[in-house]
C-alpha cells in the first residue's frame, strides 16, 4: 500500500512539476505579456524567444527541459524499485509523460501552455541521454542549414525511434513505443507548421541576424 501510494504521490508531483509555466510568468512579472497573446500563441521556449528575446527564452527553455529531466529522475527516490528493472525505466516513462502532459496542460496557467517538445527532451535525458544528446546535435545541424526550428524539431524527434530500433536496441519494449509516439505527437502538433513549409512560408530563425547585430554591439 506504502508503494503504491508513493508512486500516486510522485506521478502527481510530475504533472504539478510539469505544470509551473516559466514563459507565462517570466512574462508577466518582467515584460507585462502573456507569451500566449503574441506570436505562435504558445507558452513555450520557441515562442519565448521569438517575443521575449534571447536571455528569457534561453532560461525558459531550460526550465522546460529541468522539469522533464527531474521527473523521469523521480523513480530514483524509490528505494523499493530496482534502478536496473524494466519497472524502473516503466516508472521514469510515466512520471515525465505527466510532466509533459503538465506543460501542455498547465494546472497555474488554464491548461493552456506550449507543444513540450523540450520538457519531451529532459525526460528522454533522463532516461537514455546518449540518443538523446544525438538529437540535439542532429536539432542544431538541421537548423543551421536550413534555419526552420520547426522543421529540426520534427527530424530530430523522428531520429530518436529510429535510432533506438536500428542503433541501441533497449530492453524496454515501452520505451522504443514512447519513442515512436513521441515522434508521431511531434508530427501532429507540428501539422500547421508542416502546411507551412511545403507551402514555402515558414518563418526562420534569423541567425546570421544575431550573429551581426552582437558584432555591432561590440
Amino acid at each position: 500500500m506504502i508503494e503504491i501510494l508513493s508512486i500516486i504521490g510522485l506521478a502527481a508531483l510530475s504533472y504539478v512539476l510539469g505544470s509551473i509555466p516559466s514563459s507565462v510568468w517570466i512574462g508577466e512579472a518582467l515584460f507585462e505579456k502573456d507569451v500566449r497573446e503574441y506570436g505562435s500563441g504558445n507558452a513555450g521556449a520557441t515562442n519565448t524567444f521569438r517575443v521575449l528575446g534571447t536571455k528569457a527564452g534561453t532560461f525558459v527553455l531550460m526550465m522546460d527541459i529541468s522539469k522533464g529531466l527531474i521527473a523521469a529522475s523521480l523513480p530514483w527516490l524509490l528505494n523499493f524499485v530496482d534502478i536496473y528493472s524494466v519497472r524502473f525505466v516503466n516508472l521514469q516513462l510515466l512520471f515525465g509523460l505527466l510532466a509533459v502532459l503538465g506543460h501542455v496542460f498547465p494546472l497555474f496557467a488554464n491548461f493552456k501552455g506550449g507543444k513540450g517538445i523540450a520538457t519531451l527532451l529532459g525526460m528522454v535525458i533522463g532516461i537514455h541521454y546518449v540518443p538523446a544528446l544525438i538529437c540535439i546535435a542532429l536539432f542544431i545541424v538541421i537548423l543551421f542549414a536550413t534555419k526552420y526550428v520547426s522543421l529540426s524539431s520534427i527530424l530530430a524527434t523522428i531520429s530518436f525511434p529510429l535510432m533506438l530500433i536500428f542503433i541501441f536496441k533497449p530492453d524496454e519494449p515501452l520505451f522504443v513505443a514512447f519513442g515512436i509516439s513521441a515522434a508521431i505527437m511531434v508530427v501532429l502538433t507540428h501539422q500547421k507548421n508542416i502546411k507551412r513549409l511545403v507551402a514555402g512560408n515558414e518563418s526562420k530563425a534569423n541567425i546570421k541576424l544575431r550573429r551581426r547585430n552582437r558584432r555591432e554591439d561590440a
